[in-house]
């Protein structure tokens, strides 16, 4: 079972590192990685299971953040109209995108960041992916809103890219150029 030991944090290279292409077909132990990954996600989002392993909240998690420079990602959420998103995607890259932007209001946060981070992420406001599922199927998903927001910053982390790279370092409450807000 990945716990919060398991994660690594800031400074760690496989942060920044861009991460290897995964062999299709999947191997064993890569599915396994993506279920356990999966498992993670939903323990830590059970209030029960997250307080007695001290697991923080997560929506997305990519393998370099558990120190493993695979293009491997997981997402468990449900959306704002009860859709729930549950995919372990295997080389997931994003294909085509908006002009438009889009952010959280609240910002971003991160597993793998252990402190609060002031300012706003301007993201793709759509994204189409396209990506390989567990089971070794070809996945295409057109994605706007928080959905496409969770998979950018899952996708940034296999680029070594961290959500705080994008914030205006001069002023990190700027709003983005043709964007809209998601709360």
């Amino acid at each position: 079972m990945i716990t919060m030991k398991d994660i690594v944090r800031e400074g760690h290279p496989s942060l920044v590192n861009v991460a290897k292409d995964v062999e299709l077909p999947i191997r064993d132990d890569d599915k396994q990685l993506l279920l356990d990954m999966l498992e993670f996600l939903k323990n830590s989002q059970d209030e029960e299971i997250a307080t007695k392993y001290d697991l923080r909240a997560g929506v997305g998690l990519a393998a370099p953040q558990l120190g493993i420079e695979k293009r491997l990602i997981a997402v468990f959420f449900e959306d704002a109209d009860g859709k729930v998103y549950n995919y372990g995607l295997v080389n997931p890259k994003i294909v085509s995108h908006s002009v438009e932007q889009s952010y959280m209001a609240a910002g971003e946060g991160c597993l793998s960041v252990d402190r609060p981070v002031e300012g706003y992420v301007p993201r793709h406001a759509r994204v189409t992916i396209k990506a390989t599922d567990l089971n070794g199927n070809p996945v295409k998903l057109r994605l706007k809103g928080y959905p496409a927001i969770v998979f950018q910053h899952e996708i940034d982390h296999l680029n070594g890219i961290m959500f705080y790279d994008h914030i205006n370092k001069e002023f990190p409450y700027a709003v983005p150029d043709n964007s809209t807000v998601i709360e």
